[in-house]
């Protein structure tokens, strides 16, 4: 799973430099070996050979994480995995990164709407936040 985050993020967080990435990597690891203890409920993608292509993390009504490897995306993998989290984990919100316009089309076309907006992300770094609700589900 680590692979698909670091692909998907190299594809759709064009404002993340090497740097940025090295940083993150750790906390996206410590948080894939903490997910049980934190009821963080992982959902995957697989493809034919079981690879792991797509991957959502939720918890208390929150999408903490939604990748798609970017050789997968546009196929409705997105999509499934956010219903699947709006039904089995009761998510109505989530956050995204203000600079990554395709992940924000996208929760507006599932029903979420900006709610707020934080000038740095849940770690302190200058990398913008919209808080999203979700206010009408998707048909």
């Amino acid at each position: 799973m680590l692979r698909v985050w670091e692909r998907s993020v190299r594809a759709t967080h064009h404002f993340l430099g090497e740097d940025d990435i090295d940083a993150i990597r750790p906390e996206v690891i410590a948080v894939f070996e903490s997910a049980e203890s934190i009821g963080l409920a992982l959902r995957v993608c697989r493809d034919a050979e079981g690879r792991p292509i797509g991957f959502s993390g939720a918890v208390a009504g929150r999408l903490e994480m939604l990748f798609i490897d970017p050789g997968h995306a546009g196929r409705g993998l997105g999509r499934a995995l956010l219903e699947q989290a709006i039904v089995e984990s009761g998510v109505r919100e989530t956050d995204v990164n203000e600079e990554n316009p395709e992940a924000l089309a996208f929760y507006r076309r599932m029903g979420f709407e900006a709610i707020g907006r934080s000038a740095l992300d849940s770690a302190g770094r200058p990398f913008p936040l919209l808080h999203l609700e979700l206010r009408q589900r998707a048909l």
